[in-house]
């Protein structure tokens, strides 16, 4: 990895590095606050032996006082010089041991003096018992260099400096502490922000995409909450990021095939929740934008959405022309938008699959092939059901849709190899949801000029009142539903489930009314939570 990776690295994971390092920061400080404070005391001790005559006399009594330094720094840390200071002062709450073990003694090289310190909860039992260590001390070694003949001791301590009451305790130190919970927490942070951003198998940019699939990205729309909302874009007055992506992706569309441009699309999506219902929904209203007579069709049979996030009549469509109980030109909608027909699900049949596999599901599609410049399939997920394959082999192929930072690779692969498997033609892949801002932030279009938006803002009433545009004399229009389908005449077969009319936004056919305007409701449905269509 370079540089510039761990500076992407944190630039998209800072969040991980931050709780990181707040919990050991955290855990640094109460850590500090629950530990007893505990104070030393010092005190400091001389070595000495008998001075000789000469120069060389001194300098080996000199020697030999630093070589029992080394001694007696192991004997002030003993048992026994703890027992005898612990009696002297008549503690009885602390073992030899326990005492010993808060005793520490050093010696500066070539030096015959010798530092002792002892902690202890209470700074002035530190200093008592500090003190009491060295004066037990001093007699001991009396006792150890006095020749058992008699006589003067071999060498002698005395006691240099004493002990005075300590004022701040040297545990815990706070500061250090919390220093050094910073320190750690920054660097597991970043390890565990690196470890999280080799182990993300997700899909997130151009160049996985196109190495998986093995073609082009046509087109990446960013992330809008506005679409929870509302999913469908009114393009003739937004300007929004997704509303120009979508435009960028109308012109990618308009040139994968420059000859013979691909006019009947499938959008699919390796699982659900990836956005394929709003990029199909929205993909038919740019290119309806442009004057093309569009029709999108709700060929997900098994989780149904466009026509609930289009507010249109849902009981009767699709499923109601395969199954012979309705003629295309009866079940065809159109919508408050210009130049977009809608051919909703129909009733929810107990066989998707094999009634869209039937050759009537051919015929319908080379229909409306006829009747509009295009035809925009929204397909269930490959992954789950085969339905999408199954249309793409009578399309002109299929866009395939991934999530940003929630399509796995391993999901994105098996989902080409479905398509490969029934040797369907893949035109293209789209990613969804790319956040506007840190890693991976797609670039939004908020341009703005102010003739366009006085244009956009005059235009606007007349645009609500208008009528839907018709398709151009070169293909037959679709006719509104008919009042023959009003008068009473009931639809039979397998494909009306019982309960299917009590779904909102459904209604039994033979309810529908006879005009040649199809009801337009005041306000959209929001989609599902958690998926952008």
């Amino acid at each position: 990895m370079e540089v510039h990776d761990y500076v992407r690295i944190l630039q998209a994971r800072w969040k991980i590095i931050a709780v990181v390092t707040i919990v050991a920061v955290l855990a640094a400080l109460t850590v500090s606050l629950l530990t007893t404070p505990q104070y030393e005391a010092k005190t400091r001790l001389f070595v000495s032996t008998t001075s000789g005559a000469s120069v060389q006399e001194i300098y080996q009594g000199n020697l030999f006082s630093q070589q029992r330094v080394a001694s007696y720094t192991e004997l002030l840390a003993g048992t026994t010089l703890a027992q005898r200071a612990l009696d002297e002062l008549g503690i009885t709450d602390i073992t030899p041991g326990e005492l010993a073990a808060r005793v520490t003694a050093s010696s500066t090289p070539d030096t015959v003096l010798i530092d002792t310190a002892l902690t202890d909860e209470s700074p002035e039992r530190a200093r008592d018992l500090a003190n009491a260590l060295s004066d037990e001390f001093v007699v001991m070694a009396r006792e150890l260099e006095t020749p058992e003949s008699g006589g003067e001791p071999t060498a002698r301590v005395v006691v240099e400096q004493y002990a005075a009451t300590p004022s701040t305790p040297v545990v815990p130190k706070t500061s250090r502490n919390v220093a050094l919970g910073l320190a750690v927490g920054l660097l597991l942070g970043i390890a565990l922000a690196v470890l999280r951003d080799r182990l993300d198998n997700t899909v997130k940019d151009r160049n996985t995409i196109e190495e998986i699939a093995g073609t082009g990205v046509v087109g990446v729309i960013p992330m809008e909450k506005a679409r929870h909302e509302e999913p469908a874009i009114t393009f003739a007055d937004s300007n929004s990021g997704d509303a120009e992506a979508y435009r960028e992706l109308r012109t990618n569309l308009q040139f994968l095939e420059v000859d013979n441009p691909p006019r009947v699309l499938v959008f699919t999506s390796s699982v659900p929740t990836e956005g394929k219902t709003t990029t199909a929904i929205n993909t038919a209203l740019v290119l309806a934008e442009a004057g093309k007579p569009v029709v999108l069709v709700e060929a997900d049979l098994r989780r149904p959405r466009v026509s609930k996030y289009l507010g249109v009549l849902g009981d009767a469509g699709l499923s109601t022309v395969l199954a012979h109980q309705a003629s295309l030109d009866a079940v065809l909608q159109s919508t408050r938008f210009d130049s977009l027909w809608v051919l909703a699900a129909g009733a929810l049949p107990p066989n998707p699959s094999e009634l869209l596999g039937s050759a009537q599901t051919e015929e319908v599609v080379t229909d409306l092939r006829s009747r509009f410049d295009y035809v925009v399939i929204d397909a269930p997920p490959l992954l789950p059901v085969t339905d999408a394959a199954i249309l793409t082999r009578i399309a002109d192929g299929a866009l395939l849709i991934a999530r940003y930072g929630k399509t796995t690779r391993d999901q994105f692969g098996r989902a080409i190899g479905n398509l490969k498997a029934v040797d369907a033609t893949l035109l293209g892949t789209i990613l969804t949801m790319v956040p506007t801002k840190g890693r991976g932030a797609s670039y939004e279009y908020r341009y703005y000029y102010d003739a366009e938006r006085t244009h956009a803002a005059g235009a606007a009433p007349k645009q609500a009142v208008e009528n839907p545009a018709v398709p151009g004399p070169a293909i037959d229009p679709p006719a509104p539903p008919r009042h023959a389908l009003g008068n009473g005449r009931k639809l039979t077969g397998p494909v009306a489930p019982a309960g299917r009319h009590s779904e909102e936004n459904h209604q039994p056919l033979e309810s529908w009314p006879a005009v040649h305007t199809p009801p337009r409701p005041a306000t959209g449905s929001a989609p599902d939570s958690g998926e952008q269509g």
